[in-house]
């Protein structure tokens, strides 16, 4: 019987553990619903970062660091645009076409809102040790 206790006392989780466990589930959802899903798409997200990086862009330069195809780059690039969150400029140089890219100030925020929600669910993913 007090074999039986042990063994179920390493295998049951404190009611105190339990709840925080729970607390940490209940704030990692709290943290994915808050997720930007126009950012956290992986060329989006890069898009936006590498603007937060660096003040202006070419778009052969992003195409460059995401290494994603003319197409894809155009079809994310514009949703951004769309939002609000990046600016688009098209000029020449000499007699080549350039396209700049700049995040704006809604962009920053936007960035800086993600990376709060993903910062609090690494958090929540911790156990509370890690903390």
């Amino acid at each position: 019987m007090a074999a039986e206790r042990r063994a179920r006392s390493r295998t049951t989780p404190t009611r105190p553990a339990a709840e925080s466990a729970t607390r940490r589930v209940e704030a990692s959802a709290a943290a994915t619903r808050e997720l930007d899903r126009l950012i956290h798409e992986r060329v989006r997200l890069g898009i936006v970062s590498a603007l937060a990086a660096a003040p202006v862009l070419s778009f052969a330069e992003l195409k460059r660091l995401l290494e994603v195809s003319d197409g894809n780059l155009s079809v994310h690039a514009r949703k951004l645009e769309e939002a609000g969150y990046v600016a688009c400029s098209k000029g020449f140089e000499g007699r080549t076409p350039r396209t700049e890219y700049r995040l704006t100030a809604a962009g920053r925020r936007a960035l800086t809102a993600y990376l709060d929600h993903m910062s609090a669910l690494v958090r929540a993913a911790q156990p509370d040790s890690k903390r």
